[in-house]
């Protein structure tokens, strides 16, 4: 029997390519620099492909890849691969989510440092020969307020590290509990735009998703005190760069470090090259030897679990359990993710408890991965690196506490999946479950409804009247929205009716100002959900 190959097109450590061939159970192909154009020609012979961020794993790489069975990124980002195109291939996406923290949190505190004291800046000078002493003042860190916008692993690690040097720490985090905050001795912000004026220095540690790109944008930056700094080592895009090259010349910001930028390099008429002010690092924060060492020998561990004995670990796009409870969990992993996002759209932003409760037949079955999959729907908006494996280590930073617990009682369900989200003020509640093989949600906050939990949902509170239907609809027609299912619920006759839309494409915001007008309508959401080939 052949040995399976492994193509490692990057450069990793070469502890990690000797981990992989360790045994000579597998023959590994050590080919750094690869062109795209023979990536094509050679990857059909493959079961692995490893690579950091080079190589662009393409849909028609993953096309030609007839035989590859897992892709295998050495670091945190999945940017460079087409993780649905793998999915689709049934291929496992795995990246090492743990293994660069401290040298991304070490690169963010450097170049922090650097920027408050003009480091770069006084470097270049005196190797030009001059010694302006004057031109090149800095600023103590000691007594000023750093704002870590985003609270994960690597924004934990610069909080701490910020603190040591005498800093107050503002922190916001959507997910990040009052109790996590308290032990973490940081100021807990709810409102970005109550942070941003108070800081002294702004860094940033969130993923790049629609809701982050241009968090900092022209008008929060303007918001900033005369003199603040900015820090990004997260991902470019964060940042509107065109207003932050604005507020650096005028003079109304005093510096700004990159590390991360919208394109990568930036290109030669960038405005940001003809400010003076700002550091620049060419994407260096997971650049260390004992990163690249960690993030080279952690895949090819979980390379070697995935072809050899068919385990799954860290994956981005599959549950990591073997393929015998996968088959018999796949519907319920992916009504978990739903309820999970479901739930997570209408809970508190902070809270601080999520409750899962297995009624029926789910209570017999063993429903941690479903669990984990609750909860990646739930932290979705933390980004694409979350997953069933690391979804519970991010809850956990982020103070938020998993309860699960199994009832023998589901009232008039077969089984019941029953996901709540707790704060001190209160709880909302989502529950699931199977109408024969489809997959249906069947109560928010204990109404009774019936819903595809799939696409594009409208949410409503309304009073319960006559001509409601038909004046939503009419309303959603309007605007060229249309309507693919409906289900209604009350609490009495004339009393709050819950009423469920699923929609063909996700209505303009001033579609549900609209709705919200009718003083009928106490209440309208817009819920996003898998999409319908996922639900």
């Amino acid at each position: 029997m052949s040995k399976l190959k492994v193509l490692v097109s990057d450069p990793i450590s070469q502890h990690g390519v000797a981990a992989l061939a360790e045994g000579g159970l597998l023959d590994v192909t050590f080919q750094p620099g690869i062109s795209h154009e023979e990536l094509l020609k050679i990857i059909p012979q493959y079961a692995a492909l490893v690579v950091r961020s080079q190589t662009k794993v393409s849909a028609d790489v993953i096309a030609a890849a007839k035989n590859l069975k897992a892709i295998g990124r050495a670091g945190v980002g999945v940017d460079n691969v087409d993780v649905p195109a793998a999915t689709q291939r049934g291929i496992v996406v795995m990246n090492t989510p743990g293994g660069n923290t401290v040298s991304t949190a070490e690169h963010a505190f450097s170049l922090l440092v650097a920027m408050a004291r003009n480091i770069p800046q006084a470097d270049a000078n005196v190797k030009a020969g001059q010694w302006d002493r004057k031109k090149f003042q800095g600023v103590e860190l000691h007594g000023k307020t750093l704002a870590v916008l985003g609270m994960g692993r690597i924004g934990t690690e610069v909080a701490k590290r910020a603190m040591a040097f005498g800093m107050h720490v503002l922190a916001y985090d959507p997910y990040l509990s009052e109790a996590r905050a308290k032990s973490l001795q940081v100021e807990l912000i709810e409102n970005l735009d109550d942070a941003i004026p108070r800081a002294d220095f702004i860094t940033m540690h969130m993923p790049l998703t629609a809701e982050t790109r241009h968090m900092l944008n022209a008008k929060r930056l303007a918001s900033m005190k005369k003199g603040a700094r900015v820090v990004n080592c997260a991902r470019g895009g964060l940042v509107d760069e065109q207003a932050l090259a604005e507020n650096l010349l005028s003079g109304h910001l005093a510096g700004a470090a990159l590390d991360v930028f919208e394109t990568e390099p930036p290109s030669a008429e960038s405005i940001l090259r003809k400010v003076p002010n700002i550091v620049f690092t060419p994407h260096l924060g997971a650049s260390t030897a004992e990163a690249q060492e960690s993030v080279g020998i952690e895949i090819a561990h979980a390379i070697r679990a995935a072809l050899l004995d068919g385990t799954i670990n860290n994956a981005v796009n599959a549950p990591s359990v073997d393929a015998k409870t996968l088959a018999s969990l796949g519907p319920y992993l992916q009504l978990g993710v739903s309820l999970g996002r479901f739930v997570s759209q209408l809970a508190p932003k902070r809270c601080g408890t999520l409750r899962v409760v297995y009624s029926g037949k789910a209570r017999d079955l063993d429903m941690a991965p479903v669990t984990r999959s609750i909860l990646k729907g739930f932290l979705a908006i933390s980004g694409d690196h979350v997953n069933e494996i690391n979804a519970p280590s991010l809850a956990a930073n982020l103070g938020l506490q998993i309860i699960e617990s199994r009832v023998s009682d589901s009232g008039e369900f077969t089984d019941l999946i029953t996901v709540t989200a707790e704060d001190a003020s209160g709880a909302v509640s989502v529950a699931g479950t199977f109408f024969g093989n489809k997959p249906r949600v069947v109560m928010v906050n204990s109404r009774y409804v019936e819903a595809k939990p799939k696409g594009v949902l409208l949410l409503l509170e309304n009073k319960d009247r006559p001509g409601m239907v038909a004046h939503i609809g009419t309303l959603l027609a309007k605007h060229q929205v249309n309507i693919a299912n409906m289900s209604l619920g009350r609490d009495q006759v004339g009393g709050t009716a819950l009423t469920i839309l699923n929609l063909d494409s996700t209505p303009a915001e001033g579609v549900i100002t609209e709705l919200c007008e009718d003083p009928d309508i106490f209440s309208a959401r817009i819920l996003q959900l898998a999409p319908p080939e996922q639900a």
